[in-house]
Order: structure tokens, then sequence, then C-alpha cells
């Protein structure tokens, strides 16, 4: 089932060890062109003239502000600031000070005080208690937050500013909400920074090449970009407020934020709000608040809310309306969790039965069973793997990655077409629809187009050997990369006929997000004969995804089988 291939590491891959001093330099002043560039139509004068000012700063200021601005804090004490490649940080301070780009600690930043005392040790505060008030100074032993509990209901934040530039300047930087939104404009999202470049440039990752003239925007008005902003500023409140706020707060936050501005958002924006409502939905599930929970559910379509949704009117006793949500989920299934939960629940509901066998838990227990060692109790999978070995057979773990694998490589030029106009900027790893419904539809022809070229097994391996070698290592989110990875997809090719190939292709590229998952463990085959297994423990259970992949098998004519394990105690013989 081998083939021979070329070495992707014939030729030596020389990879920088470092960077050049200023190399932030470069990728911020490289982002900030290119938004001017592709992004000019939507920008406010406001962050014109922040692009105009920043270009007119000196070189070392224009560093200094930058290396403010990458960092998650927003103040910073002046004294520690040492960079070499910096040569008169007072200077450039001073700068940046008098051209606006930083501000000097005063009234206007009371709200943010924890900002400023977080950058402050216990003994320090206890410096500034010194000169405010040597008489009444706290015990030592007292913990840091009574400490600036104590000094904010003492004194002003005034007279606090003031002693603290006593001890020590402190500046904020300014244009924050600008350099977010340039950010933002060029990575599409919020978790995307600029490490991007480093690991790049440093070799750790390669990224597949574009034309940038063939790139596309991602926001072709503002509101798209600031909808799309507002929902992940949104995500990460959420995620810092839940921690403080009760349950009922977080409600009433979410509701009142949606109903002003959550009814109105751009198409663009929709796909992360619906995640969003996903997300705090499951939260108050989570706390037993579940009217609240269903009002929120009640918002978005997208999986797996309408299977909470169910579930939730079951338990409020609201029979009928679950019961019409059943019958509209097992219409129209997004995925394999809700065509098997619509048909299992509506079971329940009309037999009015407290228990019902689940699908995935009669197929289970209609599989059938082999005995393998005790000893690989933890190791279910490499117990099976060692018994089918036993019985003649090759195996390998399959899972997965095989054939994710080789729709990553029969697909790669598609997936990264910038003719599809997914692809909106170079460090991109995947087109910004991958896990959306729209991958499919905008592709579905050249999708065809491929398969319908790729129509015997000599050409499919033809395929997927040549990209495999013409793309070794570039990051590709279906493709791994080691010794051995084409080799289970060359035997996948070898062991299917291109029509099933085909069909598998094409059911996995119309839900990336769910049909890329749920494969069966094992791939197991000889001369005459091979199999998929899903290996189960006595204590496993089989999920839907799991059962959808045998059923779809079962009906293209792909040899698969559950298989269950039962554990056996191994002969000890006493020497």
């Amino acid at each position: 089932m081998s083939a021979e291939l070329p070495d992707p590491f014939a030729q030596e891959q020389v990879f920088p060890t470092d960077l050049p001093p200023k190399y932030y330099l470069d990728y911020f002043n490289y982002v900030l062109a290119f938004v001017r560039k592709r992004y000019a139509h939507i920008l406010h004068e406001r962050e014109v003239v922040f692009l105009d000012d920043y270009e007119s700063l000196s070189e070392d200021a224009q560093c200094l502000f930058i290396r403010f601005s990458n960092r998650r804090k927003s103040f910073f004490r002046t004294n520690a600031l040492s960079y070499s490649e910096i040569e008169d940080v007072a200077a450039v301070l001073t700068e940046l000070l008098d051209r606006d780009f930083i501000e000097t600690l005063c009234q206007a930043h009371e709200t943010r005080f924890a900002e400023v005392i977080d950058l402050f040790t216990k003994p320090e505060l206890l410096a500034v208690t010194r000169l405010l008030a040597p008489d009444i100074m706290p015990s030592k032993s007292i913990k840091k937050p009574d400490l600036v509990r104590w000094l904010l209901h003492e004194y002003d934040f005034s007279v606090l500013c003031e002693v603290i530039g006593e001890i020590e300047p402190v500046v904020k930087v300014s244009f924050e909400a600008e350099v977010m939104l340039m950010k933002f404009l060029f990575f599409g999202n919020r978790y995307a920074d600029m490490t991007e470049f480093v690991v790049r440039d440093l070799g750790h990752v390669r990224f597949q090449s574009f034309d940038e003239q063939f790139l596309s925007i991602q926001f072709d008005t503002r509101k798209d970009a600031d909808d799309t902003l507002m929902v992940s500023l949104m995500k990460e409140t959420f995620d810092v407020i839940k921690h403080d706020l009760p349950p009922e707060e977080i409600f009433d936050w979410f509701m009142n934020w949606q109903v002003a501005s959550g009814t109105g958002l751009s198409h663009k924006a929709l796909p992360s709000f619906n995640t969003f409502i996903l997300k705090v939905s499951a939260w108050l599930e989570r706390k037993k608040m579940l009217s609240q929970a269903l009002t929120i559910y009640q918002l978005t379509n997208d999986a797996p809310a309408r299977e909470r949704r169910v579930r939730l009117l079951y338990n409020l006793g609201e029979i009928d309306e679950a019961l019409a949500l059943c019958e509209e989920i097992s219409e129209s299934p997004q995925n394999a969790d809700e065509r098997f939960f619509s048909l299992d629940f509506y079971e329940k509901i009309k037999n009015k039965k407290a228990r019902t066998v689940k699908r995935t838990t009669r197929a289970l227990k209609a599989a059938e069973a082999i005995e393998v060692p005790i000893s690989y109790r933890f190791r279910v999978e490499s117990g099976a793997l060692t018994y089918y070995q036993s019985q003649g057979y090759n195996a390998f773990f399959s899972e997965n990655e095989p054939w994710r694998a080789l729709f990553g490589l029969l697909f790669w030029d598609i997936i990264y077409d910038t003719n599809v106009q997914t692809i909106h900027n170079p460090l991109q790893r995947i087109p910004s629809d991958f896990f959306l419904p729209d991958f499919y539809f905008k592709r579905s022809e050249l999708l065809k187009e491929r398969l319908a070229a790729a129509h015997s097994r000599e050409i499919i391996d033809e395929l997927v050997t040549q990209t495999f070698t013409d793309k070794y290592g570039i990051t590709n989110v279906l493709v791994p990369w080691y010794d051995g990875a084409l080799e289970k997809v060359l035997t996948l090719t070898s062991l299917l006929s291109p029509e099933k190939i085909h069909k598998i292709m094409l059911e996995m590229a119309l839900n990336l997000r769910e049909n890329t998952r749920g494969f069966p463990d094992l791939l197991v085959w000889n001369d005459h004969d091979y199999a998929f297994i899903e290996i189960k423990s006595p204590t496993d259970h089989l999920s839907s995804r799991q059962l959808h992949w045998q059923h779809f098998f079962a009906e293209h004519g792909v040899q698969s089988r559950i298989v269950r394990v039962n554990w056996i105690k191994e002969d000890i013989t006493l020497m």
C-alpha cells in the first residue's frame, strides 16, 4: 500500500533563528498600510488622522508606541522602560506625550484605577500610604485588595494620582480603539495577533502563499466591521463578568444589549452572534435558569439551539411545543446530533416513557464483540488493533485523520481559491467561510468538477501525492505532516472505489464543522477484505456522529461496523 515519494526535505530549508531588532515595526507598518489601502472606504476621519499622525512620528517613537500597543495592558510605569533598539527612551516619551500618543495619569482615568494599581506591589502601595498619612498607616499584614479599597475610601483619586506620580510617572497609551480596529480589519477576528508574523518569519508555521492583488476584503461596509467587532467584544466582556455577576444580572445585561443592538446586526456578524447566543444560553442553563436560557436559545436555530429548546420546553411542561419542534428538527436536521435526537426524544414524549433506549445505544448493543486482554483497559483501541493484527489483518488507527487529509489534499487549491473571496490576508490559515454552509455552496461546482476529473484511483493518488509533496509543511487545518500520513491516505484510496470516495468527500464538504469528525477508529484489511471499525469498551458510548457515518457507509457500500470489546484476564504462567 506504500508509494515511493520524493523527499520533501531533499533541499535543506533554512529558517531564521532570530529577528532584526525592529521586526515589530515592519509588521505594524505593514498592517497599517494594508488596512489603509483596502479599507479606506470605511475608515472614519479620526482613523485616517491617526494613520497620518502615526506616519509623521519619528521611527523610535513609532517603535515605543507599538511596544505599548502590542501589550494587553494600557498603563505603563516609565522608569523601567528599556529597549535596546530605542536610543533615548526619555526623549521618545516626550515626543509621544507632545503628540498625544500617550497621556499622563490623570482624573480621566479614575474608572480604570484598578489597572494602575496592578502596576505596583503591596510594599510600593504601603509607601504611598506613608507619604499620605504616616500616622494612620494600615498594618503591613493587610492584603493588597484590602489596601486598595482602603486607599480609595480614604483619598480622592486626584490625590492618589499625584502621590503615585511622585513615586514613578505612569502613562497610558492612546489610540487604543484605532489600533484595535486596524488589527481587526487585517486579521478579521480578535484572536489572531501580531505573533502570526513572528511564527511565520521564525519558520514555526508556513502559510499558504497568496498573490495579494487577489485577496478580497472581509468587510464591505463599516457596519459589517463594527457589528462583527462589537459581538467579539461582547463575548470577551461576558467571559469576564460571568465570574463576578449573578446569573439574573447576566441575563438582563445580554437582553438589554440584544434589544438595543442585536436585532439589526449585519449579516456578516450573524455567525459570531449565533455562537455568542449559544454560549450565554448554555451558561444560564447550567445555572438552572431554564426559562431565561430558553428565551435566549430562541434567538437562533443554529445547532444545538433547537435541541436545547426541546429539552427545556419538556422540562418546563410545554409538551406540545416540544413535540412540534421535534417534528421540525426531524424534517430538516442540521447535523447527526439533531437527526437522532429528534427521533429519540419524539418517541420518548409520544410513548410517555421515562427512559427511552436511544438509537445510538441500540446500535451499540447490537454490535458484535471481541475479547481483548484487560491489560488494554485504558488503551482500548490499541488492544483492538493488536487483536486484528493477531488475526492476520493489517491495521492502523484511522478515525478522522486520513479522511481529513484526503479532503485537504484533494481539494487544496479549491479550499484556498482566492476567486471565492474568502481569503482576506496573507497570514490566513483557513478561509473565512470554512465552517459555514457557504463553504459548500460557493464551491459546489468546483468540488464536483474536481471529483469528475478524479475518476480513477490512479488520478486520485497522483493528485494527493503531488499536493502532499508540493505543500509539505504548509499549515492546513485538515492535513497533518509526518512520516506515514500520506501512506494512510493512499491506503484508503486503494481499498475504496473512486465513486465511494466521491460520496464521502461531498458529504464532508456539506458541513466541515460536523462531518470531519466521527469516523471509525480503525481500518483493518488483508488481501481479500477490509473494514472500518468503531471500537467501544464496555463503558463507552456511541455518538450521533459515529452512528451517522455507520449509516452513511452502509448506504454507499463501504465496509464498516461497530465492535464492542469484552475484557478477559490474561493467562499467567508461573516460571
